[in-house]
């Protein structure tokens, strides 16, 4: 890693104001619900913009690549323009994306303000947690990454629900208008947030750092908890997305019924963090590697438990499993980020919380398009044409082949659960490198 200068003399962030944690956490907020919420848009969408279907995805798919690429771009950046500077930056880019969502008159052009939009929303979060990680210290620290772990998993949670509501009550453009009024209060409110010096920091050799410093990830502390949050993706993300087209598809559920039933995944995620804030700061054998073991150990069991869903049975079997699924992705939210920017340099903060939330964004964004891939080609082997795509989309019909196709993609998610879960053990219970020896192993 490139050498830089001692820690000691990080320069310390101003004082917060009251207002920190409402314009961080109101901005956070919806960059979850925009990844969450936008393809339940669609169908609107194509009515009035067409239905090509690569250009339709594109409006879910390029937000979600601009953000799993411009963390890593944005983390290097703030760490020499500002964390403060690079979340108005954000916030100001994220308004316009969504501002040209709402006017776009083709879905090229929705498709390019997606894009902003997503960059945007990169800059959001990586200034967010750069700023959090600065400005508070001890318990107020663990408070503050409990909050932003709540918001987060309220926003991953809540967003096809709200977005659904705007779009039945202000249409499809109403949805970015109402991002874009949500971030343009942010911009306007990110003046008073505290401004570290970090930009006055200098690699004693001269060198800049590089975009994607990997160099990290010999930290063992800071590579565990880069592979926590993709645990999260394999074990919830996809089955935050893609349970309620099961729940379809093998017990003929209608949407809004489906939709209440995935409340016994989400409210979990969204007590969770703040829970885990005030057990870590109260009770001596709580602490981050607990917290982890017990978050995957609860993903593992989930998944597991999943596996009864079958026409034949009651929905409340596994009701336990999805209580475990949402407690094994909330109760690590907010605690991972702010331990794993607290055993790097202070003045590396910005490129760490890019490398952190690639490892986070892109793992959704590569397991949730796996599992779809998987499931289809399963229910493709057994049926063929209009019949494969409905059944593979969670149309009723076929619940039997649905279920097998099911059963067989969360094996194989379980599978992959074991072994990253071994992965994360050996890595984290190695010897841990401290703050300011980033590079050390």
């Amino acid at each position: 890693m490139t050498a830089t200068s001692s820690t000691d003399a990080s320069p310390k962030a101003t004082p917060p104001s009251r207002l920190t944690l409402p314009i961080v956490l109101i901005a956070q907020f919806v960059t979850p619900m925009a990844i969450a919420g936008t393809a339940i848009a669609l169908p609107k969408i194509s009515g009035d913009l067409g239905a090509q279907p690569a250009a339709l995805q594109w409006v879910v798919n390029g937000f979600n690549v601009a953000f799993a690429l411009g963390v890593l771009a944005c983390g290097s950046l703030s760490d020499r323009i500002g964390y403060r500077v690079t979340f108005a930056l954000g916030a100001i880019l994220f308004a316009t994306g969504s501002v040209v969502s709402a006017a776009a008159p083709t879905l090229v052009v929705l498709d390019v303000a997606r894009i902003i939009a997503g960059l945007g929303a990169a800059a959001i979060l990586t200034g967010a947690s750069s700023i959090l990680s600065r400005t508070f210290e001890g318990s107020a620290r663990t408070q503050a990454f409990a909050l932003f772990g709540t918001v987060n998993g309220l926003g991953l949670a809540l967003g096809p629900t709200i977005s659904g509501l705007l779009v039945a009550g202000v249409g499809w453009r109403g949805v970015f208008l109402v991002q874009a009024a949500v971030l343009a209060l942010a911009a306007l409110g990110s003046r008073v947030l505290p401004s570290a010096a970090n930009a006055t920091m200098k690699p004693t050799d001269g060198k800049r750092a590089s975009i994607l410093d990997l160099s990290f990830l010999r930290n063992r502390e800071f590579l565990a908890m880069c592979l926590v949050p993709v645990a999260g993706s394999i074990g919830f993300v996809t089955l935050l997305t893609y349970l309620p087209s099961a729940l379809s598809g093998i017990k003929s559920m209608s949407p809004g019924v489906a939709g209440l039933t995935m409340l016994a995944m989400t409210i979990p995620v969204l007590v969770a963090p703040t829970l885990v804030a005030k057990l870590v700061n109260t009770v001596r054998f709580v602490n981050v590697g607990t917290v982890v073991y017990v978050s995957l150990v609860a993903l593992i069991l989930g998944n597991i438990g999943i596996l009864l869903l079958a026409e034949s049975r009651s929905v409340s079997w596994i009701i336990i499993p999805m209580i475990l699924l949402g407690l094994g992705f909330g109760l690590p939210i907010g605690l991972v980020d702010g331990h794993a920017l607290a055993v790097v340099p202070a003045e590396r903060t910005g490129s760490a919380a890019g490398l952190l939330n690639f490892f986070r964004v892109g793992s959704e964004a590569l397991f949730v398009a796996g599992y779809a891939f998987i499931l289809s080609v399963l229910v493709g082997q057994q049926l063929t044409g209009t019949a494969a795509d409905d059944t593979a989309a969670g149309q009723p019909g076929h619940p039997e082949l649905y279920r097998s196709a099911f059963n067989t993609t969360v094996a194989g998610l379980v599978g992959l659960l074991v072994v990253l879960t071994i992965v994360i053990v050996l890595v984290h219970s190695k010897k841990v490198t401290r703050p300011g020896n980033s590079g050390g192993s």
